[in-house]
């Protein structure tokens, strides 16, 4: 993505003009990118968190135990994404910065590194954090993830 690009995916995710099928899950971890850079990442959870609840609104996907927002896994990813920008090299521009991060959340599965994915897929997880049960998170950086 250039520059450009990665604006109007954020402007469209901020102004949920977005359809569901273009906010994938490179979409997702682009904007947290974006949020992180700009807001840091505490700030990060908070932006993303009402952003995701908007949009899923606007695309008519309602919160349930099994569906729409997930609160472990935009906390883990947000904290995941911090902990690679960290990893990259001081000075990397927004369009290297942001498509090395996409690049490095490709595989779905990093949270189950760390979650059985009975946790992970449970009610609890999605409506709040929860902890994980295969492995801890200290690697994934010093972000506050409760």
């Amino acid at each position: 993505m250039r520059a450009s690009e990665i604006r109007e995916l954020v402007r469209g995710f901020e102004e949920c003009s977005l359809t569901r099928e273009e906010f994938t899950h490179a979409a997702h971890v682009a904007v947290a990118t974006w949020n992180v850079l700009w807001h840091g990442p505490v700030r990060a959870v908070d932006v993303m968190r009402a952003g995701i609840q908007k949009f899923n609104a606007s695309v008519g996907v309602a919160p349930s135990p099994t569906g729409g927002y997930h609160d472990t896994l935009t906390r883990f990813y947000v904290a995941y994404v911090a902990m690679l920008i960290r990893e990259r090299p001081a000075g990397e521009s927004l369009t290297v910065l942001v498509n090395e991060v996409v690049e490095l959340c490709t595989d779905r599965t990093i949270p189950l590194r760390y979650y059985s994915r009975e946790r992970l897929m449970s009610a609890e997880a999605r409506a709040g954090w929860v902890e994980p049960d295969l492995a801890d998170l200290a690697d994934v950086g010093e972000l506050q993830l409760h």
